[in-house]
């Protein structure tokens, strides 16, 4: 292995017997004269492949307990989705994770707003999330709080979503076009795309399409909580229910009755935000 350019003292950039560039953590590698041939691999303990170069910079100031809780946190969730993630995850995620011990040690908290739409619709994720806490406190002798639990969830998802092929992302963007224009037509309104309220509707949105996509829609456990919602705010369920027709007339995606019940808590969030 060939170590050509450093990025800390414990952390570089090297290259295979392919020639494939990758990103190595491992005791001391960063020290001496580059390029030199590593012969001692023994002392490599973490290889990344893929790796964007922007990311360099900002691993070159992580601290190292921090790299290696947030590649654990990677490995894990590969293996539980069955799949690779986004190659740059692990830094990003690192990233997250040092601010986060940062404010938790300065007694600061910030709100989640995605909470309940995190844990309900991606349960998998969640729970990875909580689990990516135990690994942090192991790794780093810091424990978060429960929410941050939620932020390392959000971050596979957005992995697992930039992990598609070009077709899938451009799909969802279109998607979400055709979503937006239904809702402003069907309600009279006109959103604002720059805004937050926006922002959080069509976060919903694309992890909807994100899951019907893979076929992994939510379960139908809304019952008479949705019939109720639905008498309570019919122009709303209608609103919901043209939806989950769109998605089925033309992409053959059948929406769940919780996934129409979760349209109609953000469709009324949103047009709400927008009037006040």
């Amino acid at each position: 292995m060939k170590i050509i350019r450093k990025i800390n003292n414990n952390a570089a950039v090297a290259q295979d017997r392919k020639g494939r560039e990758m990103v190595v953590l491992g005791r001391g590698v960063g020290f001496g004269t580059m390029p030199y041939e590593l012969t001692d691999l023994s002392r490599i303990y973490r290889t990344f492949y893929d790796v964007d170069p922007r990311y360099f910079d900002a691993l070159a100031e992580l601290p190292q307990d921090v790299v290696l809780a947030s590649a654990d946190i990677v490995e894990q969730a590969e293996i539980a989705l069955d799949g690779e993630l986004n190659p740059n995850l692990t830094f990003t995620l690192a990233d997250h994770i040092a601010f986060a011990i940062q404010r938790e040690k300065k007694g600061i908290a910030l709100a989640m707003p995605l909470v309940y739409d995190v844990k309900r619709l991606y349960p998998k994720e969640s729970e990875l999330g909580i689990r990516a806490l135990e690994i942090v406190r192991l790794r780093t002798g810091t424990s978060l709080p429960d929410a941050e639990g939620v932020s390392i969830a959000l971050h596979l998802i957005n992995a697992e979503l930039e992990g598609s092929n070009m077709h899938t992302m451009l799909t969802a963007f279109n998607v979400l076009e055709e979503l937006t224009a239904i809702v402003e037509q069907r309600l009279g309104i006109k959103l604002c795309r720059e805004g937050y309220n926006y922002a959080r509707f069509a976060m919903h949105l694309q992890f909807l399409v994100q899951r019907l996509q893979t076929g992994r829609p939510a379960q139908d456990e809304s019952g008479s909580l949705l019939e109720q919602t639905a008498q309570e705010y019919p122009q709303i369920y209608a609103c919901a229910c043209a939806l989950a027709h769109h998605l089925q007339e033309r992409y053959g995606w059948q929406c769940s009755r919780n996934e129409i019940l979760y349209l109609m808590l953000h469709i009324h969030r949103v047009q709400n935000r927008e009037e006040d």
